[in-house]
C-alpha cells in the first residue's frame, strides 16, 4: 500500500468531513425521485422505496465487511472504491428503465457503496491516523459533516429535479461522487508490515472476543435504537406532518432542519466524548429524545411546535456516533475498529430497516402514526437503560492492538 502523504491533521480532517458530506448529501437525496421517476417510468411508490429499504439494509449487512476490508488494506482504497461505485450505482438508476434493475442498482449497487465510502470507514481511519487527544473531535466533526451535506446537497438535488430535471440531476450526481477520490487520498495509512507480529490480534479473535463482551451487544442494541428513529422520521416525518394538515413544505423544512441543528449536536457530542464519561453521554441522549417525543406527541402539532421539535431532535440525531465509537476503541482497540463498529453499525441500519418499514405497517393497521411514535419512547427507555452497563475503561492495549 502507498505510504500516507504527509498532512497535517487539519487537511486531514478536513478531507475527511468533505468526503463524509458528500457520501451522505448523495444518498439522502434519493427520496426525492420518487415521484419524478415512479411516474416516468410508470412504477409503483412502494416498489421505489423497497429499493431504498433494500440499500439500507445491505449497507448494515456489507458494512462489517468493507470495515475489515478498510482494516487490512487502510481507508483510502475501500472509500475510493467507493467513491466508483457510488457513480456506477446512480449512473444505472439514471438509465434503469425496468424497476428490477433500479432496484439492483439502488439496492444492491448502492448499498455496498455507501458502506464502502460511507461515515464507518472514515471515521475509523481517522481514529486510526488521529492521536486520542484529537479522536473525539474528528469523529465529531465528521458526522457533523455528514449533516451538513444533508442540509446543502438534498436542497440542491431539489433544485437540479425543479430546474434540470430528474434525468440531468442525476448525472450530475454521478459526476459529484467522484469527488471523493481525490479527498480520500489523504487518508491512507502507513503500510503495515507484510508479516503480521506473532502476538498481533487476528480479525477472527478479535471479533470472536466482542461477540462474546457484553458490552459490544449493548452497544449494538442501542444503536438498533438509534437507527430506528433516525429511519423513521427520515421516511415518515413529512407524511406525518401532512397527515397533520399543515403544508407539504413544513415537512421538508423539518428535515432540512434536523440536518442544520444535528451539525451542532455532533460538534458538542464530539467535544464531550473527549472529555467526559461516553457512556452517561448516550444514556442521556437516548433519555432526552423519550422524553423530547413525548413532549411532541402531548402538544398540538403546529407548525412552530414541528419546528421546535425538528431544531431539538437534531441536537440528538447523530450525536450518538462519537461516544459509541469511542467506546468501540477503549472496549476493543483500534486495530480492528472498522470490522467491529461496522458490525455494531449492523445493529443501527437494521433498526433503520425496522423504523422505516414498521412506520408504514403501522399507518397501515392503524390508521395513524401515534402507535409508532409511543413505540418510539418505549425504544427511548430501553437504549438508555441498556447503556447504564457498558464498560467505558481507558484505552486498552491488547497485544497487537494499535491506540
Amino acid at each position: 500500500m502507498t505510504s500516507r502523504p504527509a498532512v497535517t491533521a487539519g487537511v486531514l480532517i478536513t478531507c475527511g468531513v468533505l468526503c463524509a458530506a458528500l457520501a451522505m448529501g448523495l444518498r439522502n437525496s434519493f427520496g426525492l425521485f420518487l415521484a419524478p421517476m415512479t411516474e416516468a417510468n410508470i412504477w409503483t411508490a412502494s416498489g421505489f422505496s423497497f429499493a431504498i429499504a433494500l440499500q439500507v439494509l445491505l449497507n448494515g449487512v456489507s458494512q462489517p465487511i468493507c470495515g475489515q476490508v478498510a482494516d487490512r488494506y487502510g481507508g483510502r482504497a475501500v472509500v475510493m472504491g467507493g467513491a466508483v461505485l457510488y457513480a456506477i450505482g446512480i449512473l444505472g438508476m439514471l438509465m434503469a428503465v425496468q424497476l428490477g434493475v433500479f432496484t439492483f442498482f439502488a439496492g444492491v449497487v448502492m448499498g455496498i457503496a455507501v458502506s464502502a465510502a460511507g461515515m464507518p470507514v472514515i471515521i475509523a481511519t481517522l481514529t486510526r491516523l488521529l492521536p486520542e487527544s484529537q479522536r473525539g473531535r474528528a469523529v465529531g466533526l465528521g458526522t457533523a459533516g455528514s449533516s451538513f451535506g444533508q442540509f446543502l446537497v438534498v436542497p440542491l438535488a431539489g433544485v437540479g429535479i425543479g430546474t434540470l430535471g430528474w434525468e440531468t440531476t442525476l448525472a450530475l450526481m454521478a459526476a459529484a461522487a467522484l469527488l471523493m477520490i481525490p479527498l480520500a487520498w489523504t487518508l491512507g495509512e502507513p503500510p503495515r508490515a507484510k508479516v503480521a507480529p506473532k502476538d498481533e490480534e487476528t480479525a477472527r479473535q478479535a471479533l470472536r472476543r466482542a461477540l462474546r463482551t457484553p458490552t459490544f451487544w449493548y452497544l449494538f442494541f442501542g444503536f438498533f435504537v438509534c437507527g430506528l428513529h433516525i429511519s423513521f422520521l427520515t421516511t415518515h416525518l413529512p407524511g406525518f406532518v401532512h397527515y397533520c394538515g399543515l403544508p407539504v413544505a413544513v415537512g421538508a423544512g423539518a428535515i432540512g432542519l434536523i440536518g442544520l441543528f444535528n451539525i451542532g449536536g455532533s460538534l458538542v457530542s464530539g467535544e464531550l466524548t473527549q472529555r467526559w464519561k461516553r457512556r452517561e453521554l448516550l444514556v442521556i441522549i437516548y433519555a432526552a429524545r423519550g422524553v423530547l417525543i413525548t413532549g411532541f406527541m402531548l402538544l398540538p402539532k403546529t407548525t412552530t411546535t414541528v419546528m421546535i421539535f425538528s431544531a431539538l431532535m437534531g441536537l440528538l440525531y447523530l450525536s450518538t456516533v462519537p461516544p459509541t465509537v469511542a467506546l468501540v476503541a477503549r472496549n476493543f482497540g483500534t486495530r480492528w475498529l472498522a470490522t467491529i463498529f461496522g458490525l455494531v453499525f449492523l445493529g443501527h441500519q437494521l433498526g433503520g430497516f425496522t423504523g422505516a418499514y414498521m412506520g408504514g405497517v403501522v399507518l397501515d393497521m392503524t390508521g395513524s402514526y401515534d402507535l409508532m411514535w409511543w413505540i418510539g419512547v418505549g425504544a427511548s427507555a430501553f437504549a438508555a437503560l441498556v447503556h447504564l452497563p457498558v464498560k467505558d475503561p481507558p484505552l486498552p492495549r491488547p497485544a497487537g492492538a494499535v491506540a
